[in-house]
């Protein structure tokens, strides 16, 4: 598929709401291989620069950039080459967790039975695959949700707090599942504040406070007392 990349770039980017500003002159890179976790409390500009990210919002100034090429030169091609998980799941609930899948699939123009099943295999739900989705706790609809976004091997994966809902158990399946596309050289930003899942799992942190970014470093073996040291900061 054309337009493949493998490096993202922020670049000056600032979005406002009418009077608010939520995000100000925000620059980071990531790149394959890395999990970048965005930080910061309610409110900070996460789930807004997740959306720039996914070009579901259009920066107030400012531009990002896949690869070495803007937003307007790939085109409506660029979404092929990203995978959303946000706040709402996108799953239709009168449907089963099979029938969603292979509904997204089609979407996507994929082989949609052996694609189905192997993502029906990840989430761990096999032998409820055709039951509504309505009949699911939130915990399984997010897995559900995961796959969904990816079934298209995207190579930017953006999860805007993934682990709401989901038991110790399935927290531990997400995480290895981000751990995965990592290794396999997807990029991959995780907008959390919960600093707990955070820690181990994410390569980078940018934290972001009040639409700006406050800090964009390796992560520290203690992840938490340097959050706390940053916000201090800010």
């Amino acid at each position: 598929m054309s337009g493949d990349f493998d490096s993202v770039r922020v670049v000056g980017v600032s979005r406002h709401f009418g009077r608010r500003r939520a995000l100000s002159t925000i620059s980071l890179t990531a790149r394959s291989g890395e999990i970048v976790g965005l930080l910061g409390p309610n409110g900070a500009g996460k789930s807004t620069l997740i959306g720039v990210l996914a070009t579901l919002v259009a920066p107030s100034s400012g531009e990002v950039r896949y690869g070495d090429r803007p937003v307007r030169e790939l085109g409506p091609e660029l979404r092929h080459h990203i995978g959303l998980l946000a706040h709402e799941l996108h799953l239709y609930p009168e449907l089963s967790a099979r029938q969603n899948l292979t509904f997204f699939a089609g979407l996507y123009g994929l082989d949609r039975q052996e694609i189905v099943d192997r993502a029906l295999e990840r989430a761990g739900i096999v032998d409820r695959a055709d039951d509504p989705l309505s009949n699911f706790s939130r915990g399984m609809r997010q897995r559900v949700a995961l796959e969904r976004a990816l079934l298209h091997r995207p190579r930017l994966v953006l999860f805007d707090e993934p682990f709401t809902g989901l038991d110790d158990q399935a927290v531990g399946l997400v995480a290895d599942r981000l751990r995965v596309l990592a290794a396999d050289g997807c990029i991959v930003f995780m907008a959390t504040h919960d600093l707990d899942l955070a820690d181990g799992l994410v390569t980078r942190v940018a934290l972001v406070r009040s639409g700006k970014l406050v800090s964009d470093e390796p992560a520290d073996a203690d992840l938490r007392a340097r959050y706390r040291e940053l916000v201090r900061q800010a």
